[in-house]
């Protein structure tokens, strides 16, 4: 990634701080709007076209294969080793005592090569009440080079982002379970602000789910119908011009049901939708000036409530009302085949409003488990003509997930 300097000329440390804001504040839109189209497709863009920024993006990028592979939806499905981001409370559901298990996301390869997700999740049952979990996830961001306006190179610099969290889980109920996370958070964009150094980010968060999975019979087969939420990073705000804005945190509320049903023997189905919404503030757009000292004091008045009156605000602050209000919330539906609990086959859809990124596309993906081995791979792909730029297609996640409770034993 290539940042050319040109004209980097400031009266005063407060106008820097201004300038980096701007840049910092393009950097954080929604990575869902990244599109490679032309011009003339960019001017077609509604009026009405509202997304919602937030800092730390990496936080809500699903990381692993098999939620991915059915739409994102994972907050409702079955329990499995990479619980932790989806739906924490489901770990007390599992049936092995331990696992772990690390993915890899190749990210934005549409529009850069060298930006990755890493991720390590892990589980531990106490007993069938009470578990304990873990995960860290690290985002590269690839490398920035810094160029003047006589295209000298002024140095470079490895941007990345990455956050650790811990969970415990309880079991409520023979049919109910519930979770809580915390999690640190810590953004480096790279970007130097004075003689002082880099800027960088920190935060604290917090996860609040809740998971319930009921076995039904259905004409002497067995099934399960499923159910969950997960209001999910809930924290502090973060600043990278220490402390003359800080940015929300993608707090987000996932809610989510799923059926699982045993054909036969060997051949089980299961199906989930989940639906998402930012709990973050919605901007008035129409109401920016092209004057940098007047955008610069609406970006601040955007920015001034506490995180508990932004999550409360932003079921209605949306500028046109109730219709604006449903359009931030994202669909995401998935299904899943598995043949003698050892081959997997999925697939799903991802739909976010026009008006809101305009990101809809198509999921499948593959399981293998072997003894104490699970693989899976998931693949993006688009759908229809709001897809066919989407920086996201094409992308690729490889899950490998290990039964850590078959050693214990």
């Amino acid at each position: 990634m290539r940042i050319s300097l040109k004209t980097a000329r400031f009266t005063s440390t407060t106008k820097m701080k201004k300038a980096l804001l701007l840049l910092v504040a393009a950097l954080l839109v929604p990575n869902h709007i990244l599109a490679d189209g032309d011009e003339d497709e960019s001017s077609t863009i509604s009026a009405d076209y509202n997304p919602i920024p937030s800092s730390v993006q990496m936080l809500n990028i699903a990381p692993e294969a098999r939620g991915t592979s059915m739409g994102d939806a994972g907050v409702a499905s079955t329990p499995d080793i990479n619980s932790q981001f989806w739906n924490p409370a489901k770990y007390i559901r599992m049936e092995s005592k331990a696992g772990a298990a690390i993915s890899i996301t190749p990210w934005l390869r549409n529009i850069i090569s060298d930006i990755n997700l890493f991720t390590l999740m892990g589980y531990y049952k106490i007993n069938d009440r009470n578990a304990v979990s873990a995960g860290v996830r690290y985002f590269s961001l690839g490398k920035l080079e810094f160029f003047d306006a006589q295209g000298n190179q002024q140095g470079d610099y490895k941007p990345n982002e990455f956050c650790i969290d811990a969970a415990y889980s309880l079991a409520l109920s023979q049919v109910m379970s519930g979770a809580i996370a915390i999690r640190y958070i810590h953004s480096d964009l790279g970007f130097q602000i004075d003689d002082d150094g880099y800027s960088k980010g920190n935060a604290f968060a917090a996860d609040i789910a809740f998971y319930f999975k009921k076995p039904i019979d259905i004409q002497g087969s067995k099934a399960d119908i499923m159910a969950g939420i997960n209001i999910s990073n809930i924290g502090s705000k973060i600043t990278y011009d220490n402390g003359v804005t800080n940015e929300y945190l993608p707090a987000n509320l996932k809610l989510g049901v799923g059926f699982w049903y045993d054909i036969d023997q060997y051949n089980r189905i299961g199906a989930t939708v989940d639906a998402n919404k930012l709990l973050v503030p919605t901007p008035d757009y129409r109401a920016t000036s092209n004057d940098e000292e007047t955008m610069y004091e609406k970006r601040q008045q955007y920015y001034s409530k506490s995180t508990v009156s932004a999550i409360f605000s932003s079921f209605s602050d949306a500028p046109r009302g109730a219709k604006e209000e449903l359009e931030e919330i994202d669909v995401c539906a998935g299904i899943e085949y598995t043949y003698n609990n050892m081959f997997s086959a999925r697939l799903g859809y991802h739909n976010n409003p026009e008006n809101k990124g305009n990101l809809k596309y198509g999921t499948a993906g593959l399981g293998v488990k072997y003894q104490m081995i699970d693989v899976s791979a998931s693949y993006v792909f688009a759908v229809g003509n709001a897809a066919s730029n989407s920086a996201l297609a094409n992308t690729v996640r490889i899950s490998l997930g290990f039964d850590l409770g078959k050693i214990l034993k």
